[in-house]
């Protein structure tokens, strides 16, 4: 793999600030940049900005100061009024919310998992050969016809995953994905992102999870409580400065004193080097539990 110097910057924000309701800042003077295939952890306590942020990078709200660069253009609330400009960069990037209630409204899976490829313009034979494909990579095929409020959590998340792959976007946002998962989902859904890593996707994530930190992030963006930017760095870095873990409500002053924590041991990309990207979309096979 390509050192992150070698890597083109695919989003970039330069001393971007995000106030909701005129009143409470989310985001105060962040500049930062997404290097093509890697995966950058954003971290940081609850409410320091983290999914703001991914908002800011999927174009669901526009920062009030300086700039936001996809894909080498700038983004403004009017250019994403241009219907080409908007499609163009939404099929180039994917996100995965924390709670897939707001992410999954469509009457049956089948008919949520197809909503993305009919909207961005698919003929209805090529958007259901993509449906075919997603939902039986990750084995939810048996699901298509189910209500979406009739599934597990961990069935929800799939779901939420699938509309989104079945997009095959370049870039995939997640929004704490192992958040409120059973361990074998956190499992499977590591190894899934660690697999779309490998095949080429570059991986932006939010979490305040250190124990796979290592595991799923080449590079760390940490947040301060004051929703600034404190430091880029890699996950080991990051992991053996326990004063600033504990400076950034990551860590509780009395654990151990070089920051580690227990780490789950998962077998990552190199489990599956055969990974490839189908044509149609991506994913990999799931637990059949909830």
């Amino acid at each position: 793999m390509s050192s992150v110097i070698d890597r083109a910057a695919l989003l970039q924000l330069d001393h971007v600030s995000y106030t909701y309701l005129d009143r409470f800042r989310a985001v105060d003077d962040v500049s930062l940049e997404v290097l093509a295939g890697e995966r950058l952890a954003l971290l940081g306590a609850n409410g320091c900005g983290k999914s703001t942020l991914l908002k800011i990078l999927d174009a669901l709200v526009v920062p009030d100061t300086r700039t936001f660069r996809a894909f080498g253009v700038e983004l403004t609330s009017d250019s994403l009024e241009d219907e080409q400009m908007a499609a163009a960069f939404r099929a180039r990037i994917g996100f995965v919310f924390q709670n897939s209630d707001a992410q999954v409204f469509s009457p049956t899976v089948r008919e949520e998992v197809a909503f993305g490829p009919l909207n961005m313009g698919l003929d209805s034979a090529e958007a259901t050969e993509r449906v075919d494909q997603v939902l039986a990579m990750l084995e939810i095929r048996d699901l298509g016809d189910r209500a979406p409020y009739q599934l597990s959590g961990g069935q929800k998340k799939r779901v939420a995953i699938a509309s989104v792959l079945v997009m095959n976007p370049e870039v995939l946002l997640f929004d704490e994905p192992t958040a409120a998962l059973d361990p074998r989902t956190q499992g499977w859904l590591t190894e899934l992102i660690l697999e779309l890593a490998a095949s080429g996707k570059t991986i932006v994530l939010a979490t305040h999870d250190l124990d796979r930190l290592e595991i799923l992030a080449d590079r760390c963006v940490v947040l301060s409580e004051d929703h600034c930017v404190v430091r880029v760095c890699t996950p080991s870095e990051l992991l053996d400065d326990h004063d600033l873990l504990v400076q950034v409500n990551l860590a509780h002053e009395h654990t151990h004193a070089h920051g580690r924590l227990a780490h789950n041991h998962l077998h990552g990309r190199d489990h599956h080097p055969g990974f490839r990207p189908p044509a149609g979309g991506i994913g990999r096979r799931a637990p059949r539990d909830g």
